[in-house]
């Protein structure tokens, strides 16, 4: 396995201007991500059958070239566990590979479980068996050791048979166009950021606070977001999320009321002033701009006896076909149409993974019939 560290802009130019004459690339990043609100990209690995190449983020500064082959039409870029590379990329590149293949989904629609690991695909498919002991690496630090550099051009050195071995196998099903809609619609999902102003629904336990309170926990999560991306700072390393649902909940507006439940030290010496101001504006608002009341679908009456039923009807297709059932229909989605059902109305611009697509025709359309069209009460 050879392969070659790049570390100019003219390498990166002469390899990505061969690499686009190839129908199909392989691609990796590695990256760290403890204290940042975004993955420190340190490494992306590209092999294309010929060059296997390494290349250094860190030391070039202009990576328009391999951008470019991100977005040639005419190259498919392959990848495995895609979610956090597009992430990487969607950050620094501003775009998404095109066309793109997961080889996860790949082996998804062959049976494999959803989040069916690199090394044990590659073992059961080109029975090799790799070390993994590098995975949990800086590899933002230089200079990368061998081993580290061995373990990463591996990455996409036995992507490529893997990958060959998966399509050989899709080629004898009717899944290759349901392949293709889940890697688009992957990516799809990626270009949508989330509004901060929604930041606070992904808070734990908001669902318990009132609207006058939800108010509260609103505008801080929301200035928690900003601050987050402008300072590239992972959330919980500005203020715990718990902090924010406590200055909510029990109206903590001073110093002395933060220190008395256990605000970090530093949570107070940096964010006390402005958290607390935002908070007493936020009290001030009127009812109109109160956020609704979280109601959980747990909660909700007639819940537990629709989605009993709607994964009993998951896992008899899923048996049928040879999937796990959470690749048909996670709970997450089945969660996802019955609130469609009850909480959009069905609203077409609003359809959920269970109403489009290769799961729709699958399933989905019988899955919205099991549904009632409002929570039962009794």
């Amino acid at each position: 396995m050879n392969y070659q560290q790049i570390t100019s802009h003219q390498q990166l130019v002469d390899v990505c201007a061969k690499m686009r004459q190839k129908p199909a690339v392989m691609v990796d990043t590695e990256f760290v991500r403890t204290r940042t609100f975004y993955a420190q990209l340190g490494l992306v690995q590209l092999y294309d059958g010929e060059q296997l190449v390494l290349i250094d983020p860190i030391e070039i500064e202009d990576l328009s070239p391999l951008w470019a082959l991100l977005v040639d039409t005419n190259v498919t870029k392959v990848l495995h566990a895609s979610s956090e590379d597009l992430d990487v990329f969607q950050h620094y590149a501003g775009t998404l590979p095109t066309p793109m293949v997961d080889t996860q989904l790949m082996a998804a629609f062959l049976g494999h479980g959803v989040s069916e690991g690199f090394a044990s695909l590659v073992n059961t498919y080109v029975g090799v068996a790799l070390d993994k002991g590098e995975s949990r690496t800086d590899w933002c630090a230089r200079p990368l050791t061998d081993k580290q550099k061995h373990y990463a051009a591996a990455d996409v050195y036995y992507l490529m048979p893997l990958y060959q071995a998966l399509e050989k196998a899709l080629a004898k099903t009717q899944w290759q166009a349901a392949l293709q809609e889940e890697c688009i619609r992957l990516c799809d999902k990626k270009r949508q950021p989330k509004e901060d102003s929604l930041a606070y629904l992904d808070i734990k336990y908001a669902w318990q606070l009132q609207p006058n309170q939800l108010a509260v926990l609103q505008s801080l999560a929301k200035w928690r977001a900003k601050e987050a991306r402008r300072r590239d700072i992972a959330l919980n390393f500005i203020v715990k999320e718990l902090h924010l649902w406590k200055m909510a909940r029990f109206g903590i507006r001073s110093v002395e009321q933060m220190q008395a439940h256990d605000f970090d030290k530093f949570e107070i010496r940096y964010h006390a002033q402005t958290l607390i101001t935002l908070a007493k504006q936020a009290e001030k608002l009127p009812k109109a701009k109160w956020p609704q009341p979280i109601t959980r679908l747990v909660d909700e009456p007639g819940y537990k006896a629709v989605i009993k039923t709607l994964k009993e009807s998951v896992q008899q297709c899923a048996d049928e076909l040879g999937f796990v059932p959470e690749f048909i229909g996670s709970k997450k989605q089945l969660n996802q149409l019955i609130s469609w059902v009850w909480r959009e109305h069905k609203a077409e611009d609003k359809r959920p993974d269970l109403a489009q697509g290769w799961r729709y025709t699958l399933i989905g359309k019988r899955l919205i019939a099991m549904i009632p069209s409002a929570p039962v009460t009794h």
